[in-house]
């Protein structure tokens, strides 16, 4: 008997088991209500940079022929009547039996998408979140559910991040991804004005008993833990109130971005890192850090300062995804340049292996497009005449992209990675170069 590949999957079912797992649940899919499926507000449809990078009638034979894992990370009934020493102890179990990772992907909005976890995750990631997902059009499309989110077997521990401000519509997003995901996190961090105008991310700030509310709402009625990712209030007590309410409501692990709602540029904004350090302090759940994650020396010193258990990287990775196995770009070289050695490694080379997982997993070409221009600015700033060349492309290809490398390499240009570590550098540029 020929043996299905176990890759890719998506999440067309209405509840908790995955698609095609035995027959029985064919059987029952069936059965299951149909709900209305209205277009989401930005649909991009007739734009071919939203076309998946594959044919989709393959790519429907490859979801139909997966078998997954379908076993939930749980954690156990939902903590309806557990004393707060309770809820600390499940939550600490359950990071523990994740292995504690430390290393995370940072939730980035059409860029934390599966084949970018995985090369992140090849390069040294431990965990990873996806791009925030809207739960109410993640509730209602399927074509929303089936492009914006996809993951596999060895896409774990992964947080499936969702914005919200319905508790029950958050719920019933929630229960879709529950078996395929270690937390269901909410997004209470995004300051951006699509946030503002939809009421969700960090401007939920200025509502906390709604924001109890859907924290509140998934910790009783979900089997996986709940995780919140937030940004800082100006005043440092309020920061930790508003951290202790999550930790009250039933959130399971917090991730603290050092900046404040108003603080949206990272590079003219740092990351407060005390404030983080005092929410960890406060807290009794396991806390994350976020802002100022550009190379390895900033991970080790994040975690020295703030206490907290692992760092997120989000804009670092984006230009650099080996970043987390210890390399880094030029522009993290500075005055220490004698101290660092180039890593057998390039951003190009990085792409090439992007690009691979993406055949392997399909996305919207609009999220590799993003990718290539992340990876390759430097590159291109050197011959602007092949990004011109990129951009005017309205339909993209795997052979266009492959061959566009392969030109850059032509025309000489190539800017390496670098590691730090002289000593260690060479076996270790050799154990991931690809």
């Amino acid at each position: 008997m020929k043996h299905p590949k176990p890759h890719l999957f998506s999440f067309l079912s209405f509840y908790q088991k995955p698609l095609f797992s035995n027959p029985i649940s064919l059987m029952a899919q069936t059965q299951i209500r149909t709900i209305r499926s209205d277009p989401p507000q930005n649909d991009n449809s007739n734009d071919d940079d939203a076309l998946l990078c594959s044919n989709p009638q393959q790519n429907q034979e490859e979801q139909s022929s997966s078998q997954v894992d379908d076993t939930p990370s749980s954690i156990g009934s939902p903590g309806r009547y557990l004393s707060w020493e309770s809820r600390v102890e499940r939550a600490w179990a359950h990071w523990a039996k994740l292995g504690r990772p430390k290393l995370i992907v940072a939730p980035m909005v059409d860029n934390s998408e599966l084949p970018f976890r995985m090369l992140c995750r090849k390069f040294g990631a431990e965990a990873a979140y996806t791009p925030m997902l809207h739960s109410r059009i993640f509730t209602e499309n399927e074509k929303y559910r089936n492009e914006e989110f996809t993951t596999c077997k060895e896409d774990r521990p992964l947080f499936v991040q969702f914005c919200a401000n319905d508790p029950d519509v958050l719920l019933e997003a929630a229960r879709r991804v529950e078996p395929y995901c270690d937390y269901v996190d909410i997004n209470l961090g995004c300051p951006q004005r699509i946030a503002r105008r939809g009421y969700y991310g960090a401007f939920l700030m200025d509502n906390l008993p709604l924001v109890k509310s859907l924290v509140e709402k998934l910790a009783l009625n979900l089997n996986v833990p709940v995780s919140c990712k937030i940004r800082v209030f100006p005043n440092l007590q309020d920061t930790i109130k508003y951290a202790k309410m999550l930790e009250d409501a039933g959130c399971s692990l917090l991730a603290v971005h050092g900046r404040t709602r108003d603080e949206k540029d990272g590079k003219r904004f740092r990351a407060d890192w005390n404030a983080i350090k005092a929410v960890k302090n406060a807290l009794g759940i396991p806390v994350l850090a976020n802002g100022n994650i550009r190379h390895m020396e900033d991970v080790q010193n994040c975690l020295e300062e703030t206490g907290a258990d692992g760092v997120l990287s989000a804009e670092s990775l984006l230009e650099n995804p080996a970043l987390f196995a210890g390399f880094r770009t030029a522009d993290w070289v500075g005055n220490n340049e004698k101290d660092n050695i180039e890593g057998k490694l390039d951003q190009a080379e990085l792409l090439v292996e992007y690009l691979k997982i993406c055949e392997r997993y399909p996305v919207p070409w609009r999220m590799i497009r993003s990718h290539v221009h992340k990876m390759l600015g430097d590159w291109f700033r050197i011959q602007p005449h092949v990004r011109e060349d990129l951009n005017s492309q309205s339909r993209l290809t795997f052979e266009f992209l492959y061959n566009l490398v392969d030109q850059l390499r032509e025309l000489g240009v190539r800017i390496p990675l670098y590691q730090k570590d002289t000593s260690a550098a060479g076996s270790s540029a050799e154990d991931v170069a690809i």
